[in-house]
């Protein structure tokens, strides 16, 4: 007899029309397992028992939470007038992600919603009770003009310091976390050019508009006090090649320098801080902003949160590499005046993008890592260069490894904003915060159902620089922040 699962994850598209088709994508859990760094050159890929598996410096061990292997049935329900299986079958055969798989990982399809409204899927293991809830999906009476997107914009390969290779990181990033869009940011300073045509060349062979979309990416790695020590920028760009940059090379050891190869490139690009708020690697805001390039931030990744201290009341600060430093939070960069969007990533480095677990892969320091980030996009459809778009025009939000639903469209008349706010989670969303540029407010939320909150926030904006945002937390202590809004 297979062993019972621990949980089952289940994910749907965020936003749907009603009618439109759409696919349940399913594995089922199980404890945690170390997956040996063992192959033959010609294991079938991509293989758990992969030679890129282990990280001996880093103690970085590649590790699996689905089950081996299980056979068995979870009945489906579903409000809103949902069509489609009532009960999704795992034969023990057909299943798994690569020839011979055999984890219980599936994706379904023939389902539709009749009704508009936010709706859940429950899913229920009969055999052992277990039970489970999908992300909420928000289904509109005709086709929306923006879908909401999911991705892990940062991940780390065996050729810098982390494990397994960009094959099969993408393929896990696609069929495991269930992503719409990723990017392999690889420290540039240990990647030779050949390497980086290779990066590239993987990259476009994934990116497959309206399954899953890659973005080259790339992290330009420095915190050399010998060079101001400006903090690290993940690059990005919109077309199919992108150049080399290093931090190491004497013509890109400055910001400044920095920003004259993208101008010299010459095309889209786009360059966004991380970990900013790190004593030791974080980011420098005296030095500036560079509006063209720099129009996100990664508010969250396994790191942490960069959004604020731990004295202003931040429940996930950076620890690792000296903690915290005043100065660099995010919100002393808006409150200086530069726009930035937000986005969440992993800084992945177990391979995992999508669905780390460095606190099993990398015991060393478990205790200075949280769960990973993600990245929330609006596009119109799922394209490289639409994902792309939303990043350079602040169209998307943060959360921490959770899809919350959050949408909050602003209109501002004479000084005062009114926020549309519309935010969903399985979870329960336990608190809304309203932050602007002059302190922050807590929402009282209707009584009732808590699994979504509807209602209008009202404030004011009285100048142009004023910005405001909304960060929500769930009753599992998850959290989503909002792009910010400018009274102008």
């Amino acid at each position: 007899m297979s062993a019972q699962p621990t949980g089952i994850d289940c994910v749907i598209p965020s936003r749907l029309a009603v009618g439109d088709s759409f696919s349940v994508k399913l594995k089922l859990l199980g404890p945690v397992r170390e997956i040996p760094a063992r192959a033959q050159f010609n294991t079938r890929k991509p293989a758990l028992h992969g030679p890129f598996n282990l990280n001996a410096e880093r103690r970085i061990q590649y590790v699996d939470d689905s089950l081996p292997a299980w056979a068995g049935r979870l009945r489906v329900e579903g409000e809103g007038g949902l069509d489609g299986p009532r009960e999704i079958v795992f034969d023990g055969d057909n299943q798994g992600v690569f020839p011979g798989d055999t984890r219980p990982i599936r994706s379904v399809e023939g389902f539709r919603w009749r009704e508009p409204g936010i709706h859940f899927l429950r899913l229920e293991d009969p055999e052992s009770g277990l039970m489970a809830w999908s992300n909420p999906v928000c289904v509109t009476a005709d086709a929306p003009a923006l879908r909401l997107v999911w991705g892990d914009p940062h991940w780390q390969t065996f050729f810098s310091d982390g494990v397994r290779c960009p094959e099969e990181l993408h393929a896990f990033a696609r069929d495991e976390a269930f992503l719409d869009f990723g990017a392999i940011s690889d420290h540039m300073e240990a990647v030779t050019d050949r390497q980086w045509e290779y990066f590239q060349a993987v990259s476009n062979d994934f990116n497959e508009p309206g399954r899953y979309v890659t973005l080259h990416g790339q992290e330009w790695t420095h915190h050399n006090p010998a060079f101001g020590a400006p903090g690290h920028r993940n690059l990005y760009f919109r077309g199919a090649g992108a150049p080399a940059l290093r931090s190491t090379d004497p013509d890109c050891n400055t910001l400044a320098k920095l920003w004259g190869k993208l101008d010299a490139w010459g095309r889209p690009a786009i360059a966004i801080p991380h970990h900013s708020a790190n004593a030791r690697m974080g980011v420098d805001w005296e030095l500036g902003w560079q509006a063209a390039y720099e129009t996100a931030v990664e508010m969250y990744s396994i790191w942490g949160s960069s959004e604020k201290s731990v004295a202003a009341g931040n429940t996930r600060p950076i620890r690792h590499c000296g903690g915290e430093r005043e100065g660099r939070h995010v919100l002393e960069a808006l409150r200086r005046g530069y726009r930035l969007g937000f986005v969440g990533g992993g800084d992945v480095h177990d391979g995992r993008p999508g669905r780390a677990l460095h606190r099993f892969s990398y015991p060393g320091n478990a205790q200075d890592h949280y769960e990973q980030g993600l990245t929330a996009a609006w596009v119109p459809a799922l394209t490289r260069e639409a994902v792309f778009d939303a990043f350079r025009d602040r169209q998307t939000y943060a959360t921490t490894q959770s899809r919350i639903y959050l949408e909050a469209p602003c209109t501002i008349e004479k000084g005062m904003a009114t926020m549309a706010l519309c935010t969903a989670s399985e979870e329960g969303i336990a608190e809304v915060a309203l932050v602007t540029a002059y302190g922050e407010q807590t929402l009282e939320l209707p009584a009732g159902e808590d699994r979504v909150v509807a209602q209008p926030v009202r404030f004011a904006l009285p100048t142009a620089q004023d910005f405001a945002y909304l960060r929500v937390m769930t009753q599992r202590g998850n959290m989503a922040w909002s792009s910010p809004i400018w009274a102008s």
